[in-house]
């Protein structure tokens, strides 16, 4: 199981300011559910939000209120029943691809030769096979990208939780690793939090969206596009792509409204 749960989650930060102390709302009641095996995409403007909520569910920061949980346990710091995956990569420079992964699975406390067999196979998962010794200045971004996702998935955790992965990849890399990303959810089943500022790439990853401004959680809507989607390119051209995405673009533009 990989259900994730985010309860009344509130974060505030406190910023000193020409000597006055002012309270900034990051997260205000966030509330919704991402079921087992499931995409959902986390959309809004820049500053609403989104990545704080990740962070939260990641261990990496602490909620002002409310609470986190995975199937049913709550999240209370870094586990490995949650993996991460960033906008930049973040791989360690001096390592090579399958000593970047293999890091991840030691501070598991696996050794020996599961190590690097591990390591391998999730490298070979990603289409890194012929790479594994290479370091990230011999990368490209998107094979950058693709050794993180193996770092995460090596681990096996229940949660994928990825924070604009391709926002920094040209185009054609970044719509080559949207079509990766399904065809690796398919295989595994991971259950993925997917955060991303871009309209066409909620629609074509998730099953659901949910759309935050100002901190908030604006609406939660389906994706209704079957699965396998095949060629995304196709997809693009469908009249319920056009409908959702002109739906989510409504939404984000909308006046601010609380989902209860």
């Amino acid at each position: 199981m990989g259900e994730v749960s985010l309860v009344d989650v509130s974060k505030r930060f406190s910023l000193h300011v020409d000597g006055h102390v002012q309270t900034v709302r990051a997260l205000d009641k966030v509330t919704f559910t991402v079921r087992d095996g499931e995409i959902v995409a986390l959309i809004g403007p820049s500053g609403c939000g989104k990545t704080t909520a990740l962070r939260i569910a990641m261990g990496l920061e602490t909620a002002s209120a409310g609470k986190v949980t995975v199937d049913g346990r709550e999240v209370r710091g870094c586990g490995f029943d949650r993996g991460m995956v960033f906008q930049f990569a973040e791989l360690l420079p001096w390592l090579t691809a399958i000593q970047n992964v293999m890091f991840g699975l030691e501070m598991k406390g696996v050794r020996g030769k599961e190590l690097r067999d591990t390591a391998t196979r999730y490298l070979e998962l990603v289409g890194l096979k012929d790479s594994i010794n290479r370091r990230p200045h011999q990368l490209s971004g998107g094979m950058k990208q693709r050794v993180g996702i193996a770092r995460a998935l090596a681990v096996d955790p229940k949660v994928m939780l990825m924070d604009e992965p391709f926002g920094a990849l040209d185009a054609q890399t970044r719509e080559t690793m949207q079509a990766e990303l399904l065809d690796l959810q398919a295989r595994t089943r991971k259950t993925i939090l997917f955060v991303t500022h871009d309209l066409d790439e909620a629609v074509l990853i998730a099953d659901r969206i949910v759309v935050m401004r100002d901190g908030k959680v604006q609406e939660v809507m389906e994706v209704p596009l079957a699965r396998p989607r095949g060629d995304l390119g196709l997809v693009r051209g469908m009249p319920a792509f056009a409908e959702i995405r002109y739906r989510v673009w409504q939404a984000l533009h909308a006046p601010a409204t609380v989902l209860h």
